[in-house]
Order: C-alpha cells, then sequence, then structure tokens
C-alpha cells in the first residue's frame, strides 16, 4: 500500500477493502477515485440504506460515510451498523466549517473524520491510521481471549482427588478478592498457572497481574522494584517510577519465591499487607493498596522461620488461605491426560501432525519421576513434538529410557541408546544423531546388522550406508 505523505510504516495487508458512502454521485466519485488511487478496494453505496443492504454480503474493513444523508445520515448509520455487531473503523465526512458534527459523531463511536474537500494526504493518514488502531484493538482482544482460555481452573489437567479439592478451594477464594493467597509447591508444578487462574476468575482480565520473581531481583533495588520512587531520592532516581504495587493496580501482584525475599524487606512487606497502603521510596504520598497478593514459593517456610530467615510474623499473614500444588509424582493418574492435553497444543501450535504416543514412550513417561513436575514435562514433550517425523512420539524422542528401573539388564532396548550417546557440541545434527544410533545398537547386537536393524525397525541396508 502507497505510503507517501502518511509517514506511517505499517505492517498492514496490501490491499483493504472500503465501503465509501453519499448521496452526492460527485462527491462519492472524487471519494472513490482518491481511495482507489492510494491503492485499496473499493465499494460505494448511494445513502445509508443501500449502504446496509450492501453490508448483508459484503465484507469491508472500513466504512466513510457523509454525515448529511436524506435517507439516513452518517450517525444513524453507525449506530445501525454498530447494532448489527460489525466492528469496522467507521470515518465520518463532514464539510469545511462543520467540525462539532463530526466531533459528536465521534462520540457516538466514530473512529475519525475528513474534511471536504479531500486533501489526498490527510484522507491516506486518517485511513491508514484507522486500520491500524482497529488492527491492533483486534489482536489484543485475540491475546486477551487466548490468556483468558489459557489460565483457567478448566485448563489444568487433574483428575486426582487432592487436587481436584485443592482447586476447588482455589475457586472459592476468588470471591474474595483481597485475601492473601499462598502457593506453595515444587519447582515447575503449576504455581504461576494456579496464580493466573485465580487472578483470572476474580477478575474477569488476563490484564493487571504482574508478577515478581523475588531470588531474580538484587537486594538493593528490590525495594524500589516494589514500591518505587520519586525523582531525586537516590543516586541515579532521575525520574519517578512506579513500582510492581502500582503496576498491579486493582489487579494481582504475584511475589513469586517469597521465601528468598530479603529480611530487610520483610517488615515492609508486613505492613503493606497488614495496613494496605505504601509509599514510593522519598516520597510521603500513601498510596492505598488495591491489588491482591499472591505469594508462592518452593521453601519450606516453617524450616526458614525456625532457622531465622524468615519472619514469623509475615508468615502468618502470608498464610491466610494456603493451597499446596503436589507434585507430579504424586498424580500419577494425570500424566497420560496432561501429556495428551499438551501434544494437542503443540500439534496445533508448530502446525504438524502428531498422532500421538507409542507404548514404550508412553511407558517412558508414566516410568520417569519427574524431578522437574510439570514443567519437565511440557519440554520434554515439545522436544519430542519438534524431532518426531509424524511417527508416534518413542523414549528416543523423548529423551528417556522405556524403562529406566531396567537399563542395566541384558534384554537390549535401542530406546536407551540415547543415553550414551555422546555428540560432540559443534554437531548435533539429526545425521550425527542417526549415525550414532546406528552404531551403538549394532555394537549392542555384537555385530549382528539383521538384529540390529530388527530392533530398530529398519532396512538391513541403512548399515552400509553408516
Amino acid at each position: 500500500m502507497p505510503t507517501t505523505g502518511s509517514g506511517i510504516d505499517s505492517d498492514l495487508p496490501k490491499t483493504a477493502t472500503i465501503l465509501a458512502v453519499d448521496d452526492d454521485t460527485t462527491s462519492l466519485r472524487v471519494l472513490g477515485t482518491h481511495l482507489k488511487h492510494l491503492g485499496f478496494d473499493v465499494v460505494t453505496a448511494q445513502g445509508g440504506l443501500q449502504a446496509l443492504a450492501l453490508l448483508e454480503h459484503q465484507t469491508v474493513d472500513l466504512l466513510i460515510s457523509d454525515l448529511r444523508m436524506p435517507d439516513m445520515d452518517g450517525v444513524a448509520l453507525l449506530e445501525e451498523v454498530r447494532r448489527r455487531g460489525l466492528s469496522m473503523p467507521f470515518i465520518v465526512v463532514t464539510a469545511c466549517g462543520s467540525i462539532e458534527s463530526a466531533v459528536a459523531a465521534m462520540r457516538q463511536g466514530a473512529s475519525d473524520y475528513v474534511e471536504k474537500p479531500f486533501n489526498v494526504d490527510s484522507l491516506q493518514l486518517t485511513v491508514e491510521r484507522a486500520l491500524e488502531y482497529h488492527r491492533a484493538v483486534s489482536e489484543n482482544l485475540q491475546i486477551k481471549a487466548y490468556l483468558q482460555e489459557r489460565f483457567t481452573f478448566q485448563n489444568i489437567i487433574t483428575v486426582t482427588p487432592a487436587m481436584k479439592e485443592m482447586l476447588e478451594m482455589a475457586a472459592k477464594v476468588t470471591t474474595s478478592p483481597k485475601t492473601t493467597v499462598a502457593i506453595y509447591g515444587e519447582s515447575g508444578t503449576g504455581k504461576e498457572v494456579l496464580a493466573r487462574a485465580i487472578h483470572f476468575a476474580s477478575t474477569g482480565m488476563p490484564t493487571g497481574f504482574v508478577a515478581v520473581n523475588c531470588a531474580a531481583i538484587p537486594e538493593q533495588l528490590m525495594e524500589s522494584e516494589l514500591f518505587g520512587h520519586v525523582k531525586g531520592s537516590f543516586t541515579g532516581a532521575d525520574r519517578e517510577q512506579q513500582g510492581k504495587f502500582s503496576q498491579a493496580g486493582s489487579g494481582t501482584l504475584l511475589l513469586d519465591e517469597i521465601g528468598d525475599m530479603p529480611l530487610s524487606l520483610q517488615a515492609k512487606l508486613l505492613r503493606v499487607l497488614q495496613e494496605r497502603t505504601f509509599e514510593l521510596i522519598g516520597g510521603k504520598t500513601v498510596h492505598r493498596l488495591a491489588c491482591r497478593v499472591i505469594v508462592a514459593t518452593n521453601a519450606n517456610l516453617p524450616q526458614r522461620v525456625a532457622d531465622g530467615s524468615f519472619r514469623e510474623d509475615l508468615y502468618h499473614r502470608i498464610n491466610v488461605f494456603p493451597l499446596r500444588l503436589p507434585p507430579l509424582r504424586d498424580r500419577k493418574d494425570d500424566i497420560r491426560h496432561i501429556s495428551e492435553y499438551v501434544l494437542a497444543e503443540l500439534q496445533q501450535h508448530l502446525g504438524k501432525p502428531l498422532p500421538g504416543f507409542s507404548q514404550n514412550g508412553m511407558d517412558a513417561i508414566l516410568n520417569h519421576d519427574w524431578p522437574g513436575n510439570v514443567r519437565e514435562l511440557r519440554n520434554r514433550l515439545e522436544r519430542a513434538a519438534i524431532l518426531t517425523s509424524g511417527e508416534l512420539i518413542s523414549p528416543v524422542h523423548l529423551g528417556l529410557a522405556a524403562n529406566p528401573h531396567q537399563a542395566g539388564q541384558q534384554d537390549y532396548d535401542p530406546a536407551y541408546t540415547v543415553y550414551q550417546l555422546k555428540i560432540p557440541a559443534h554437531d548435533m545434527s539429526l545425521a550425527a544423531l542417526d549415525e550414532q544410533i546406528l552404531s551403538l545398537t549394532l555394537e549392542r547386537c555384537k555385530g549382528n546388522k539383521s538384529k540390529a536393524a530388527q530392533l530398530l525397525k529398519i532396512g538391513r541396508k541403512m548399515f552400509y550406508r553408516s
């Protein structure tokens, strides 16, 4: 699309379809000619009623309408278009000197206005700006819908009674949006996923969720990160900065790895939670705490209280509504369901067929202890989904032994060769992987190519190529 004079370097589609509406034939022809010259597809309607009839069977990306028309004026057309659920940008055309009418139309929901007689550069700028804004809004709505769909209680897959009971408790606390929630669990169990589900169920909004990793921020920066600071409050504070408490607004602040928060800040956090107020560093204005605070940790907080690294009063203050996520090894019945759910997600994300798991592949998944919990399972499945070429996922794809408890037995499982591969860092190609698998399998079969080929389910000729 031409952009001369617009100053916009957009990612808009090369062609957008615009519906131009005006009862004046000459004015409509001029507007249509300008728009076509700018590279747009144009359809025209002589009046509001004709435009509505056209919209019954024509999809358009933007509508430009004159304000003053006898059968239906521009504002009435705008109202009817919106009543029908059509969300395309709507630009009104007004005569020079009648800006008040255009502003009134914008209060009714019009995107912008252009004046007669038309200035081509101004017309192009207005149209491209409206299309770009509409595209950005649409993408934002899609992202919000995706997040709301992804981070819900329904997407936390479980058939385990203890896990179901915990989720029922979590659902109940969503009705109390200021209650502090403490989520306990090993690394990778899904503490942030649960926190987001509580947030979305409480607020109905995917925005307003702010997460802070207390273990990742240096102690000297943590206070400013949480509370913010005013200009000049310390060396280098050349401007005022909002902290995470402010950024969360009326949403949710997740303090992840709360067990690693420095003692110097624990007393200040305790005061914030008790009084629900805070001040910026160097500031005198008292701000109300509007957000819910959720804390999460994989640490044993009672033990840290006992050894003096965590304040006992803060522990009792954050432990208002404790939720404990069990490790994946205690959710054996969930592993198959989670694996199938994640594989379906990966198939959509990667755009390739992923027909499922071989029996050995699923056995390897079920037999693994999963020290990294759901996060490790997801990572293994993503690796397998990338490596597979349409065949069922096997232990080799997963990087797991078919049965780790029998790995030392004489009966050879070719999938176990993955543990013995020694590929140099400079050569991680699939060809190198294939070559080593063939070599190791042949070695374990004592040079018997037929047996090795049978184990790997490949042709015997493959060993003559390697």
